[in-house]
């Protein structure tokens, strides 16, 4: 039944894909992809369950995982990805080239989502490299699909980037690769289990560069800082629906990548380097985004670098691994999934009244767009900490396990970073809802039911997520994860 399930939620959206190729009217085309989106999400949500409730069955040397880890993170994907391809099926004829209405586009979706909700059940580093490069292809074009200079320029950016990233992060699995198999290794070599079982027995200064290689290359894909150049250009010049899978599933299945290596390794002498690096990378990554939320900036710009700030959370919480910690983890990613989309499908009417949006600071939208003035407060609230937002506990719970794990001093220097990013974000919510004139032509416009009732679906399901804040530290979800990814 697993083994049907992963093979449903992999093969559904390629053959969506090959199905849209097919068309030939642009109505047609719409209907087969809310099919295919539909049963994809269907599929993927079916399988996430299973694996969260822990009847999943996961084969020794076999080609997937389906453990709670992959559970978490593929039902985010699921969700941001069937919200994504709803809001591009109900996008007017009439909306800028920017918001996806091409058959080429919606087959690029296809793929990349594909691609996305393979990468959490990989049970080989192998085939997660390779997994996490095949999104890169498909996520490029979507960035650059409006055909507008800064969306090319944006789209190669962030395709030679990552790409040079991930070929640093090739070198390092290698060099692993090496290690392991003693020029005698197997196909499966490199899976995660046997990563593991080997481990104590991998000489200290080899794993330590094979990890430092593989992880910092995995790092220019995440977006931590200081390799996270490609970020705010790509997340800002992509399509809205685009921008918010990019945010919201790939980088959050990225870090699961980076967490199942330092799981992997952690018995090994690469483990206290992979943990400082970890580190590292969550400290810059807050430092690095929190002058920019202080900056006026255009929403999706502002979105972006909150994605920065959030990254470098997770990276926080997988470091300090203990309980705490990994509660506030899984917390984080689905919280911030939630709220990440909602601010990115905000834009869109607003970008469809007025082009000019993407390039301006947001200001008075509570007179000029009430729907999307509710949709923004929601988001920004959300990713700024704001109690009761679910973001609020996810970052108490992390930061609290790091002080469980010894670890005081990264505690504090987080803390504060978090409170003066608070504090840039709520400047900026306050200034796109309250300011006295907009800072585009935006005339009070027509409502936007659908965007009204996704505010408030977001809204129930992040108060559902605060709610849970307390039951999850002590639940058999984090005691299955804080004894070991698969």
């Amino acid at each position: 039944m697993t083994e049907a399930l992963v093979l449903a939620t992999v093969a559904l959206p390629l053959l969506g894909a090959a199905a849209l190729a097919a068309t030939r009217t642009p109505r047609a085309a719409v209907r087969v992809h809310l099919a295919a989106s539909c049963a994809t999400a269907a599929a993927a949500t079916a399988l996430a369950l299973t694996a969260l409730l822990g009847t999943a069955a996961t084969p020794h040397g076999g080609w997937f995982v389906a453990d709670p880890a992959a559970g978490v993170f593929l039902l985010v994907v699921a969700a941001v990805g069937f919200a994504s391809a709803s809001v591009l099926a109900a996008t007017p004829p009439a909306a800028p080239p920017g918001l996806l209405r091409t058959r080429g586009s919606a087959i690029a979706f296809q793929l990349f989502w594909a691609a996305l909700l393979a990468v959490p059940l990989a049970a080989s580093l192998a085939v997660a490299w390779l997994l996490v490069e095949a999104t890169t292809a498909a996520s490029a074009l979507l960035v650059a699909s409006s055909g507008r200079r800064g969306a090319l320029e944006a789209g190669w950016k962030y395709l030679v980037l990552t790409t040079l990233g991930l070929t640093v992060a090739l070198l390092g699995v290698v060099v692993l690769f090496a290690l392991l198999g003693h020029g005698t290794g197997t196909v499966h070599t490199l899976d995660w289990s046997a990563i593991r079982a080997q481990a104590p027995a991998l000489d200290g200064t080899a794993a330590i560069v094979a990890a430092a290689l593989v992880l910092a290359g995995l790092a220019a894909k995440v977006g931590w800082a200081p390799v996270h150049n490609w970020l705010p250009d790509a997340h800002s010049e992509a399509p809205p629906p685009v921008s918010a899978l990019l945010s919201a599933a790939l980088l959050p299945a990225v870090v699961l990548v980076a967490w199942r290596l330092a799981a992997a390794l952690a018995p090994s002498g690469a483990g206290g380097t992979l943990t400082a690096l970890l580190l590292a990378f969550g400290l810059a990554s807050l430092a690095v985004a929190v002058p920019f939320l202080w900056r006026p900036m255009p929403l999706k710009r502002l979105l972006a670098y909150s994605s920065l700030e959030h990254m470098g959370v997770l990276a926080l919480g997988i470091a300090f691994a203990t309980p705490l910690a990994i509660a506030g983890v899984v917390l984080h990613v689905a919280g911030h999934a939630l709220a990440k989309s909602l601010g990115f499908y905000a834009t869109i009417p607003l970008l469809r009244r007025d082009p000019a949006f993407a390039r301006r600071p947001p200001t008075a939208l509570a007179a000029t767009s009430p729907a999307a003035a509710g949709a923004v407060a929601v988001s920004l609230a959300t990713l700024g900490g704001l109690p009761p937002a679910p973001l609020f506990f996810s970052e108490l719970l992390i930061l609290a396990g790091g002080i469980a794990a010894g670890k005081l001093a990264i505690v504090v220097i987080a803390a504060a970073l978090l409170a003066l990013g608070f504090l840039g974000l709520a400047h900026a919510a306050i200034e796109a809802l309250a300011a006295e004139r907009p800072s585009v032509a935006l005339r009070a416009g027509g409502r936007s039911p659908r965007l009204v009732a996704l505010t408030a679906a977001t809204a129930v399901a992040l108060l559902a997520l605060s709610a849970s804040a307390l039951a999850l530290p002590g639940s058999q979800l984090v005691a299955r994860l804080v004894e070991g990814l698969a």
